[in-house]
């Protein structure tokens, strides 16, 4: 067979730039003062923010955040994720918080940064793991409970070893999402039943509402009878500025109350929360350490449920160190 100039241009597009195919392209790590950045190739595959992210002009100062993901990007570099929207200033791209907790007998709230009895900041890089198909990072994170009267001193109270480990799989990035916290203080931290908080969360781009984009559970239910169920995972669809993209999150079936509930929004734009505590009370005692293990795919395009469902088998039957 004849090589024509074509034909190499050809081989060299379907193998990529660098002669490997999409899913063997090399996952790159960068760190600066300001973030922690995974690419694979040249095209992005997602930020975290070490650095404090100043809040929209006119928003107060309480919004101040870092130890977050955006953006979050598809194969083919489009974003899905956002933050500041203007209905929830505090929500920031793909993140973790406890919101309705008990702690020395008030109320401590790490995820309405606007009511300031708490927030969640970057405390430290730990590592970098490089393998042979996947780049990713650990860091430390701090739940914080912030001083209410002069002269009162911060607390931290839960210390986190926050891991994030991406690669690409069959044409998906893959993000493994894990949250290991321990409580460092004297208190139990009480986690009463409450309808979102504590596991993965996502906000979608300001794009994605209800005219546009669409939800999945792995029970088979849509936007509007999803909220407060348990399911395996959950699918959402919705525009990007290359074309339809599918975002999946899946809850290990090692975590706490497996398969946790979700919030869902019925209505309006795309949000989504796996919430360990929602079902019933929960509790972090003094010393203790609790593992919460996520993963998150991102599509170009639409799924369907059965590859969806092929791909929480492999992870649910993946060997975990």
């Amino acid at each position: 067979m004849k090589i024509t100039p074509l034909r190499i241009l050809a081989i060299g597009w379907l193998l990529g730039s660098n002669g490997l195919s999409a899913d063997q392209a090399q996952f790159h790590y960068q760190e600066s003062a300001a973030v922690l950045e995974i690419t694979r190739g040249e095209t992005p595959v997602l930020t975290y923010h070490k650095a404090e992210v100043a809040p929209p002009e006119g928003a107060a100062e309480a919004f101040r955040r870092s130890g977050f993901i955006h953006p979050l990007h598809t194969p083919k570099g489009a974003v899905v994720t956002s933050i500041h929207a203007p209905d929830h200033i505090h929500h920031m791209g793909l993140w973790h918080a406890w919101v309705h907790t008990e702690f020395r007998g008030r109320e401590l709230d790490f995820w309405n940064l606007k009511a300031e009895q708490g927030t969640v900041r970057f405390a430290g890089s730990q590592r970098v793991t490089r393998l042979a198909d996947s780049v990713g990072f650990t860091v430390r994170q701090e739940q914080v409970q912030l001083p209410r009267e002069a002269g009162a001193k911060e607390e931290v109270v839960l210390a986190e070893n926050f891991t994030v480990q991406a690669k690409q799989v069959d044409g998906a990035n893959v993000i493994d999402y894990v949250i290991e916290q321990t409580n460092v203080t004297d208190a139990p931290l009480g986690l009463p039943a409450y309808r979102y908080g504590g596991g993965i969360a996502f906000r979608a781009p300001e794009s994605w509402d209800e005219e546009t984009s669409s939800y999945l559970t792995s029970e088979g239910l849509d936007r509007k009878a999803g909220h407060a169920t348990r399911g395996r995972w959950c699918a959402m669809y919705g525009p990007t500025e290359y074309g339809g993209a599918t975002v999946v999150i899946m809850g290990h079936p090692s975590n706490h109350d497996a398969p946790q509930r979700m919030r869902l929004w019925p209505e309006g734009k795309v949000f989504f929360n796996f919430v360990p505590a929602q079902a019933s009370d929960w509790q972090i005692d003094p010393g203790q350490k609790i593992e919460l293990k996520y993963r998150v795919l991102i599509f170009d395009g639409h799924v369907a449920a059965t590859e969806i469902e092929q791909r929480w088998s492999a992870y649910k039957n993946e060997i975990h160190d």
